[in-house]
């Protein structure tokens, strides 16, 4: 079986977007239960599509899964977990407190930082309280907490009165103000996720560079969190069928060089290596296909597979974009679709057009400088650099707020700043500024995966509220940051996407998100097709056969604007 080993109660799959974290544990899982045990399937994903890939409708509840006795699985929806947790801290004073008192109340527990605490707060109940799951012999948790998560747990001031007072500086205190009453519970959570007799984690990769550096990363955040119990699983692993196919030798090339090239802590984890598929991972049949690959049936056929009509490439959509000679053009999607490299792509194309180019980045993995192979006259790459940007916003709240308070109160505002919520807002506060510089030139950003994405917009909203509400002295990228974000002729939403059916469903539900937050996307980019790399390898051939229908979808259903990108290895060339 190609399947990693689970041997403790509680196993966690976690990695890079796009890996196929959710698609491998619930493979396990299946395998697991059909092996005579009861296994409970937790997603902690905010763009959780346990749903379709296990094919049963799931609520908050364990649901057991049509035609896989013993298996159940169950949501942990963020969104509500948050409007019941602002409500539990809010609600008691609604009839004491006066109105203007609870309308800051409710914008302080309006965050991002209350969604991740109020899933944490959900997800603790699963682990740290045994009796929770006591009818199931494995609870499997697609999906592990952050590492923003765990750092915001070992802050002092998680667990003392000061958390239900302000402190001038803008940080996650006020939404752990509710976690006094569980700290009991959160201890034994996370003593259940560094005891490794109790948890396994596995490290889900593709045989990919950024994947596996993201993989390596994840690894020493949670040792230094005291989680060592990990497992890694390379997922889609491929090796051509047939020689002389350049796109099969290629890939398979890929694959060989990155695992050779892993960090050597990485390299020593216990392995397993699940073999690329020829389909998608969507149904029971299909993950059954994951733990028993040599069952898979495939054409050995050499011939071309048929090739309906394709969407144009990336040009016709570059030049509308270089139009106006101005503006921000934002990558957007599920995380492992390729949003840098066309973020890149684009860029480059706009710089051979002899317009200048900065190039940039608000995801928190930074991949962006290795997507590129080239260094063009015109293109400024750039990162947002969370280090500098926390630096130059704690001394901003020291210098306003801090001047007035006594040396136990500075100390408080101190430590109040070193939570992990004074890093996003002081990226969005650069984020902001980036923004701002599509005045004058073209801006693009290559931004954080979904999730991140609207969190980040979500923030722009709640920026732009206090400006029209305080009507403070806000900086004029701020203040303007919302507004540039809707306007058409300013910024282009590009969502990228791949031809399978997750990243297609989730990118159709990130564009009803943007439309409710007033932003219509530019285009789409379908990224990476093999139907379209001319490709003759069985393997890889039956996999673009299985893409038609998906980009179907997209170029009839959901955009008037998309473009291909054929499959490839090399960078921007």
């Amino acid at each position: 079986m190609a399947l990693p080993v689970i041997a403790t109660r509680y196993a966690f799959f976690t990695g890079k977007g796009g890996v196929g974290k959710t698609s491998l544990s619930c493979a396990t899982s299946l395998a697991l239960a059909e092996a005579g045990k009861r296994v409970l399937v937790v997603s902690t994903d905010p763009a959780s599509n346990l749903d379709e890939v296990l094919g049963t409708p799931l609520s908050s509840k364990p649901t057991e899964i049509v035609g896989a006795p013993g298996l159940f699985a169950l949501n942990i929806d963020p969104e509500a977990a948050a409007h019941a947790y602002r409500e539990r801290m809010v609600g008691p004073y609604r009839n004491i407190l006066p109105a203007a008192a609870i309308a800051s109340m409710e914008e302080q527990f309006s965050g991002a930082c209350t969604v991740e605490i109020a899933a944490f707060d959900e997800f603790a109940k699963l682990l740290g309280d045994p009796g929770a799951t006591a009818g199931f012999d494995h609870v499997v948790f697609d999906t592990a907490p952050t590492g923003h998560t765990l750092r915001l747990l070992t802050l002092p001031s998680a667990w003392s009165d000061f958390i239900a007072s302000s402190t001038g500086g803008a940080s996650c205190l006020g939404p752990l103000a509710g976690l006094e009453k569980q700290k009991a519970l959160y201890a034994a959570t996370v003593a259940q996720l560094s005891d490794p007799a109790r948890t396994t984690v596995v490290l889900v990769s593709r045989p990919e560079t950024s994947a596996l550096r993201e993989a390596e990363r994840t690894r020493g955040e949670l040792a230094a969190l005291g989680v060592r119990n990990l497992r890694l699983a390379l997922n889609g692993v491929f090796v051509a069928a047939m020689p002389e196919d350049s796109v099969a030798d290629a890939m398979t090339a890929r694959g060989k060089n990155a695992i050779k090239a892993m960090a050597a802590a990485l390299e020593r984890l216990p392995r397993t290596e699940v073999p690329f598929l020829p389909k998608g991972t969507v149904g029971l049949e299909a993950l059954r296909g994951m733990g028993h690959p040599a069952g898979i049936s495939v054409s050995r056929s050499s011939s071309p597979a048929d090739i309906p009509p394709l969407p144009p490439g990336l040009d016709p959509l570059v030049a509308e974009i270089a139009a106006p000679r101005h503006g921000v053009v934002m990558t957007m999607g599920k995380g492992g679709v390729g949003k840098t490299t066309v973020a890149a792509a684009i860029a480059v194309a706009l710089v051979r057009l002899g317009h200048r180019v900065t190039l940039s980045t608000t995801d928190p993995a930074a991949h962006v400088k290795y997507a590129l192979d080239v260094d063009l006259p015109g293109l400024n790459v750039t990162c947002i650099n969370p280090e500098l940007e926390v630096a130059n916003y704690r001394d901003d709240v020291l210098a306003k707020a801090g001047g007035a308070l006594d040396a136990a109160g500075r100390a408080m505002l101190e430590e109040d700043l070193r939570s992990p919520c004074t890093e996003e807002i002081a990226v969005f506060r650069a984020f902001a500024r980036t923004v701002h510089q599509g005045r004058d030139g073209f801006v693009i950003l290559d931004t954080a995966p979904t999730g991140h994405t609207i969190l980040l917009l979500d923030a722009a909203e709640a920026y732009h509220r206090e400006v029209l509400r305080t009507e403070a002295d806000m900086p004029e990228p701020v203040r303007l940051l919302l507004p540039r974000l809707r306007d058409p002729a300013y910024t282009r939403a590009i969502i990228v996407t791949l031809a399978e059916a997750t990243p297609v469903h989730e990118a159709a539900r990130l564009q009803e998100d943007l439309l409710r937050a007033g932003i219509r996307p530019f285009a789409w980019v379908i990224n990476q097709s093999l139907l379209a790399s001319g490709t003759t390898d069985p393997l890889l051939r039956e996999r673009g056969r299985y893409e038609a229908p998906f980009m179907a979808r997209v170029t009839q259903e959901l955009s008037p604007r998309t473009a291909l990108i054929a499959w490839r290895d090399t960078g921007i060339d």
